[in-house]
């Protein structure tokens, strides 16, 4: 899913004073948060940026540059993952130059921001509704890896963003296979991210799988479950976030990837929208996420998960109403819970 939000500080003078921030600090080192814009009610960039600060999150994911954001982030030390938009593939697809002036104008124009990922590209593969951009996803990724060493940002990474539909087999965790109806297109991106030491981004979300599996236990899926729900050989699960990752993990193991990290590009539970979505199971699915992702999976243990929660504020203009209700705060800038650590 692309979702995205902004959000202030109700008014950073007056806004979110000591007592709201003080029950909502990530300290994490590998937890971030999905920052986007579709809202109308949002504030200005350097207000989401002295919220980032204050609420102690190190990292921030967005689907697009903004040169204003980009501008407001320098100095700060946040880490930053900037995507490159789907309807820009082509462009950087076709041309070398196209992708040098993109890495020119969008990264080495503010030096002093902590850019750590590009993601070209978000949920895109051939058998998808658009899916005549899936040819230009290979060849930008490979763009703009070629401008980064050029320009001597080369431990900036480039990763493209998918969602669980890129696998064909995903239970048990040990099954798990990349479609094979779509090898020919995620096979050459793979070896794309072991060639240059990049991580697979997965937007992974057990609520979605919740939701369209009537018989499955909520407990496994916001990670309350008392004990293994599903056994697989030696790998015992307790939440469901785990069984998706690890079965990511063998996908890429079977594909000669063992070496690939997964970062968690988008993960989270909805407030308010549709069925069980309440503050209460989003609070409780966040703050076990935090929990556990530092831990490792079953198949990675101690291997912690760099992980972005979407979503940072409550995106008003997006639809259907699901899609409104993702945020950690609400648009005037007030936490909707505390996050525990």
């Amino acid at each position: 899913m692309t979702r995205i939000t902004l959000l202030g500080l109700v008014l950073l003078s007056v806004s979110l004073g000591a007592t709201a921030i003080s029950s909502f600090a990530i300290a994490a080192a590998d937890i971030g948060t999905c920052y986007g814009l579709l809202g109308d009610n949002l504030p200005s960039f350097s207000q989401v940026v002295a919220l980032y600060n204050r609420a102690n999150i190190q990292k921030m994911r967005i689907y697009a540059p903004v040169q204003e954001l980009a501008q407001a982030l320098q100095g700060s030390n946040i880490e930053v993952m900037v995507g490159v938009p789907n309807e820009d593939l082509d462009v950087l697809a076709a041309s070398q130059d196209s992708a040098d002036a993109w890495i020119q104008i969008n990264l080495l124009a503010y030096p002093n921001v902590n850019w750590r990922y590009i993601a070209v590209g978000n949920e895109i593969r051939p058998n998808k509704d658009g899916s005549e951009i899936s040819q230009y996803v290979l060849p930008a990724m490979q763009n703009i890896q070629n401008s980064l060493n050029q320009l001597g940002l080369s431990q900036v990474k480039v990763s493209t963003a998918w969602d669980m539909a890129v696998f064909a087999s995903t239970y048990p965790p040990s099954q798990g296979t990349f479609d094979p109806a779509i090898e020919s297109y995620s096979l050459p991106i793979v070896n794309f991210l072991v060639s240059n030491g990049s991580p697979l981004l997965l937007n992974c979300y057990p609520y979605f799988v919740f939701k369209d599996t009537p018989s499955l236990d909520i407990n496994y899926a916001l990670f309350t479950s008392p004990g293994v729900v599903v056994q697989d050989g030696p790998y015992g699960y307790q939440n469901l976030l785990f069984a998706m990752v690890d079965a990511a993990y063998s996908a890429l193991e079977k594909a000669g990837a063992t070496e690939v990290p997964i970062v968690l590009s988008e993960t989270g539970w909805p407030t308010e929208g549709d069925v069980a979505t309440s503050v209460s199971n989003a609070q409780t699915y966040n703050n076990n996420l935090i929990q556990k992702v530092s831990q490792g999976t079953p198949k990675r243990p101690g291997q912690a998960i760099e992980t972005y929660i979407f979503d940072m504020f409550d995106e008003n203009l997006k639809s259907p109403e699901l899609e409104k209700h993702w945020g950690l705060f609400t648009h005037d800038g007030t936490p909707k819970y505390s996050i525990s650590l």
